[in-house]
């Protein structure tokens, strides 16, 4: 990972102003692949914790690895910043600010990222990523909005009882394609809302998942919860959702 090749990045900070969020406005960075032309459309990979995305998971450098090294069709990557106080509140589906966050990303980001970048606008062209809450929360936007979005990536989602009751009153998920990881370490972390098995969550979501036709990838692996072992996880990740050319 240490190739200089990989570190020649386009990374564009933005700013979405906002009628549903309180503040107003919310920061996003776009990677844009090598060779980006605006001639092309790009498949897109839209992150929740945008900055943990950038910063820990690195996943500008291995994007650039994974397009230049292995052929992996290049693909934009839009990472969108969060309020670590705020985060619980509007990722979580009974959180106060969910509803607007929701609304916020289906209405004005993706309208705003489509109108500036060279991005498909089709659901299958789309990934929702996200880790622990932010996995969650991607499975919702999904569910909330199945038109617009498909595909989801989940590392090591936070599936309470909320967002489960939620899965099991969908009547049918045949549409969508999830990605799920989860860390076999992460069987008693201490989390805002108490300690929970990250391992059972994960489970029983899948479970709930298949009993409602999803497409569920699904893997238990060595690992915390934590950046240490979901960057390891992204290369991965992404060549699921993302063709070789």
């Amino acid at each position: 990972m240490t190739d200089e090749r990989y570190l020649k990045r386009t990374i564009v900070k933005e700013t979405v102003e906002s009628r549903y969020l309180p503040e107003q406005s919310r920061s996003l960075r776009v990677f844009l692949p090598p060779g980006y032309n605006e001639v092309l459309s790009y498949p897109v990979v839209y992150c929740q914790d945008g900055e943990d995305f950038f910063n820990f998971g690195r996943i500008a450098t291995i994007a650039t690895r994974l397009i230049l090294d292995d052929g992996l069709e290049p693909f934009v990557i839009v990472g969108v910043d969060v309020d670590k106080k705020q985060r619980t509140e509007e990722y979580a589906p009974d959180g106060s600010r969910h509803a607007g966050y929701a609304r916020f990303f289906a209405e004005e980001l993706l309208p705003f990222v489509e109108e500036r970048y060279s991005v498909r606008r089709d659901p299958q062209h789309r990934v929702l990523a996200g880790d622990s809450l932010g996995g969650s929360v991607s499975l919702h936007l999904a569910m909330a909005y199945p038109e617009l979005f498909t595909r989801v990536m989940s590392l090591s989602g936070a599936f309470y009882g909320v967002s489960q009751n939620i899965i099991s009153a969908q009547e049918d998920l045949s549409w969508l394609d999830i990605y799920m990881i989860v860390g076999l370490q992460e069987d008693a972390y201490e989390t805002d809302r108490g300690v929970y098995d990250f391992v059972a969550l994960n489970r029983n979501a899948k479970a709930l998942l298949e009993l409602k036709n999803a497409k569920v990838y699904y893997e238990e692996k060595d690992g915390k919860h934590q950046w240490g072992f979901w960057q390891k996880e992204l290369d991965r990740a992404l060549s699921y959702f993302i063709e070789a050319e």
